[in-house]
């Protein structure tokens, strides 16, 4: 019979089985289901069976391994403390042209913001943020900070000798409170006082500040200094704005609006403390002023150089590509992107010797641990499981201590010198540098990663039957042409599973090169730890060990390319 003919035979079949299920109807199952909904139902409740088994496993991964990354790139970017903390400088500042000092405008901007940040003691972060891209700015904010209360006190005793009520903080909050803020808060303070007398906890907070409805078309930079002094010292200080005198920069804001809003304006105000506040206007103009830009160098030279406000400029933004930059030892400024001066230009070269010296750790793991593999693989189970224990043996001794051990071995006085000298083949006064070089980093991260190079190597080698190489010995091959053509292609995926392993190992290694490298030997891991640990820009660390990890995938995808994983294997 054909095979169209059985072709055929085989639709008529299926044609007919189609024509009886439609006269019939679907195949029901035992609960009186249709038979495919049943099967269907059935394969949904498997799969919800294996997802919740594997769930803890996937919650853990996210949780202790992406999370971090996904944090990690964030950091690299994120830049909002500047825009944050000096909201209003950094608006003030988007007009500056970089060739003088800012305005009294923006110095007054600034005043409004530090006074706010000095009270959440939060310019010492911002401080220690911008001194990254300049030094020196870190200390500018430290003693802005001490000096930034003294602000604006020639115009508040100037306005307390004109009315008393200047010093009242009832006056204040009748001028600047929104009338119902005002009933709430003395119903919330009649509550209190009522626990108070009965000795009852009260854990209610003050209700939120809230402004007066037309007071900021009036005095706008005085609504603004008074909420955030009213914001700040509930949210700070858990004070109450009906107890506490405003700070002196809510005097020079009052001072600086009476002054620059029109005549009309202030007299068209019929608000709570209308005649006090025209009262004012009408002598504010002979009150001795402040120069702010001044009192800002007093306080601290900084203020005084431009770089110090190209830098607050520059890095205003929310998101910044300056800690990548930094990383590629370049630097953003106000005029574009720039070369870092050639004395801070170290990150390229760190990274260019932590690929270069992570490829020779690998390399010298391949020459050093085939031969070690090979032997183990081809002798007596009995003889190759304790020469793998004395492989596995350096696993139960603690990383630190086999680093510090190639630290008493590798310096000039010690045991590896001394035998050299001994033997005659090194003269006593022109010992090897062994250590705190990248010699030593190498002699030591090759002990420390070998074993991750044999024991693939063992695993595969394992699995090749030894009669392939008998049989090409018997075809009339010589024992290095049966080794090369037939042994060592079916190893290579044992090479390539123990050279992945080193080199990502190696690439992320921070401890051996700090104790035994020096100056000269560390890697970018180093820099990494240095920034995280001890100088915490962790932004830069973040830009540090993204790049490194697209430079790990960028290897892994030419190995790929090069070799294919798929061609991998651990035995």
């Amino acid at each position: 019979m054909t095979d169209a003919a059985t072709g055929n035979i085989g639709r008529a079949a299926a044609d007919a089985r189609r024509a009886e299920a439609e006269q019939t109807g679907p195949v029901m199952a035992a609960d009186g289901r249709p038979l495919k909904q049943s099967l269907n139902r059935a394969l949904r409740a498997q799969k919800l069976r294996a997802l919740a088994l594997i769930a803890p496993l996937l919650l853990f991964l996210l949780v202790t391994f992406v999370a971090p990354i996904f944090d990690m790139l964030f950091r690299s970017v994120e830049n909002q403390i500047t825009s944050e903390t000096l909201p209003r400088t950094v608006v003030a500042l988007e007009d500056w042209d970089a060739q003088d000092l800012p305005s009294q405008d923006t110095f007054a901007a600034l005043a409004y913001d530090f006074m706010e940040a000095a009270e959440r003691r939060i310019h010492t972060r911002l401080g220690s943020r911008l001194n990254y891209e300049t030094t020196g700015i870190s200390s500018t904010f430290r003693r802005s900070g001490r000096g930034i209360d003294d602000l604006g006190e020639t115009q508040a005793e100037q306005f307390i000798d004109l009315n008393p009520q200047w010093e009242d903080p009832a006056a204040w909050v009748a001028l600047m409170a929104a009338p119902d803020w005002i009933a709430a808060q003395a119903d919330w303070a009649a509550r209190a006082d009522a626990a108070d007398a009965a000795d009852r906890p009260f854990d209610e907070a003050e209700p939120a500040f809230r402004l007066a409805g037309g007071i900021a078309a009036t005095l706008p930079e005085t609504a603004d200094a008074y909420r955030s002094f009213a914001t700040t010292i509930q949210q700070e200080d858990e004070d109450s704005p009906t107890a506490e005198e405003p700070w002196n920069t809510v005097y020079l804001a009052l001072y600086r609006d009476l002054l620059r809003q029109p005549a009309a304006t202030i007299a068209a105000y019929d608000g709570p403390q209308a005649a006090l506040v025209q009262e004012a206007a009408g002598v504010a103009a002979g009150f001795e002023a402040t120069d702010l830009p001044a009192f800002f160098i007093d306080m601290d030279d900084g203020w005084g150089d431009l770089k110090t406000w190209e830098t607050i400029q520059t890095f205003s933004d929310p998101y910044t590509a300056g800690y990548f930059l930094a990383a590629l030892d370049l630097q953003l400024t106000p005029q574009g992107i720039e070369m870092q001066p050639e004395e801070q230009q170290i990150y390229l070269m760190l990274f260019w010797r932590t690929i270069v010296l992570s490829l020779t750790i690998m390399g010298l793991c391949v020459l050093l641990g085939y031969p070690i593999a090979y032997l183990l693989s081809n002798l007596p189970m009995r003889t190759s499981n304790l020469l793998l224990i004395l492989v596995l043996l350096p696993f139960w001794t603690s990383l630190l201590v086999r680093t510090s051990a190639w630290k008493v071995l590798l310096q000039q006085q010690g045991v590896i010198n001394d035998t050299l000298v001994w033997l005659g083949l090194v003269a006593d006064d022109a010992r090897l540098a062994l250590i705190n070089n990248q010699v030593g980093t190498v002699i030591a991260m090759t002990h420390i990663l070998l074993p991750f190079m044999i024991l693939p190597l063992y695993s595969v080698m394992k699995t090749i039957p030894p009669s392939y190489v008998r049989a090409a010995k018997s075809l009339g091959a010589t024992n290095s042409t049966a080794f090369w053509r037939v042994y060592f292609p079916q190893s290579v995926p044992g090479i390539g599973a123990g050279c992945i392993l080193v080199f990502i190992l190696s690439i992320g290694y921070y401890i051996t090169p700090e104790l035994v490298g020096g100056r000269t030997g560390i890697f970018i891991s180093n820099r990494i730890a240095f920034h995280i640990s001890d100088s915490l820009n962790w932004g830069l660390a973040a830009a540090l060990g993204s790049i490194l990890l697209i430079l790990v995938l960028a290897l892994y995808w030419l190995y790929d390319r090069l070799v294919g994983i798929d061609n991998v294997k651990l035995g």
